[in-house]
């Protein structure tokens, strides 16, 4: 591993150079709406972002993201899957981040804005996507809406789980006919 930055959480290669640092970033829906923080910090300060941030030394991005979440918005979620991995070099103007972004689903907690998230609400998807989102979060959006509709899919064609009971060879008995019946 490379050393920080100073004013920085890029980290630095051993030649002095800025290498990937690894973010990662929670899609939550609420029907058609989507979970936005307001940026309290540089850079972006005051747009609205997906909540989400860099994963620390001894987490996975799934713990981070859930992390992040947690920290931001109040809210406690469940990783519903991966909606894509976005490295793009100048997608951060800090410098190289490689961001992990999950769609999450709430499971919990009260929401309020934490962290370096000045706000914290749920936003009309329409609107989040007229408005634009800080970084490269519209493209996120946009591909979460398709893993979620997809998902959908996907899912409404899975047989329920309900129990039924066993299947019978065709004749029925009525709940109170019993061996014992009539003599």
């Amino acid at each position: 591993m490379g050393r920080a930055a100073a004013s920085s959480r890029i980290p630095l290669g051993p030649d002095g150079r800025k290498r990937h640092a690894l973010t990662a970033d929670a899609v939550v829906f609420d029907g058609g709406r989507v979970l936005l923080v307001v940026r309290g910090n540089p850079p972006f300060r005051g747009s609205l972002a997906l909540p989400g941030g860099f994963i620390e030394g001894g987490e996975s991005a799934e713990e981070g993201v859930l992390r992040e979440l947690k920290e931001e918005t109040g809210l406690t979620g469940r990783i519903v899957g991966l909606v894509g991995f976005y490295s793009d070099p100048g997608r951060d103007p800090r410098g190289p981040t490689g961001t992990a972004t999950y769609l999450v689903e709430r499971t919990g907690g009260r929401l309020r804005a934490g962290d370096d998230a000045a706000r914290a609400r749920f936003f009309p998807v329409k609107e989040a996507r007229r408005r634009g989102l800080a970084f490269d979060h519209d493209r996120m959006l946009a591909d979460a809406l398709l893993f979620r509709a997809a998902l959908a899919r996907v899912l409404s064609r899975v047989p329920s789980r309900t129990f039924r009971g066993p299947r019978s060879s065709g004749t029925r008995r009525s709940p109170r006919s019993t061996s014992r019946g009539r003599a």
